[in-house]
């Protein structure tokens, strides 16, 4: 699915919050987002601004560096954040149950750190690339199959 986001020029936390209410309005049940970029580039402040766009304070939003996955409920959803930073291979992602989520009809997968299971993740798998770059971050919709 090709989102209305464009290259994104992202000056500071709050435009990219802005950013992420802006993708809640785009997405369905079933979409699984994975969100490249390096430390510091905004993922998950990203997916706390996408869960305020649902209806979740942002407040509750946290990384999921530790526990893997966060889960988040809304009227229409859950909301699967996963952070797959700690996986050291693929196999990882279905000894952790996680891999699960991915084919969920009534749930809606953020991933940061979806490299270990690209070849696990669905063909339709939105991803999107953060950059840091000079003056802020950058966002990009990229095709990474």
């Amino acid at each position: 699915m090709q989102l209305d986001l464009g290259p994104q020029p992202v000056p500071d936390a709050d435009a990219m919050a802005a950013l992420g209410q802006r993708l809640a309005q785009q997405i369905h049940a079933g979409d699984v987002i994975a969100l490249v970029g390096d430390l510091g580039a905004g993922k998950t402040t990203l997916v706390r601004g996408l869960c305020a766009g649902l209806g979740i304070a942002p407040e509750q939003v946290s990384s999921p560096t530790f526990a893997l996955c966060n889960l988040y409920e809304t009227d229409a959803f859950h909301v699967v954040h996963m952070d797959l930073y700690r996986l050291e291979s693929p196999d990882d992602l279905a000894a952790s149950g996680l891999d699960e989520w991915l084919a969920a009809p009534d749930a809606v997968c953020v991933i940061e750190w979806p490299e270990v299971a690209r070849g696990d993740l669905p063909a339709a798998t939105i991803w999107l690339h953060l950059s840091i770059v000079p003056g802020g971050r950058l966002v990009v919709q990229t095709d990474a199959r």
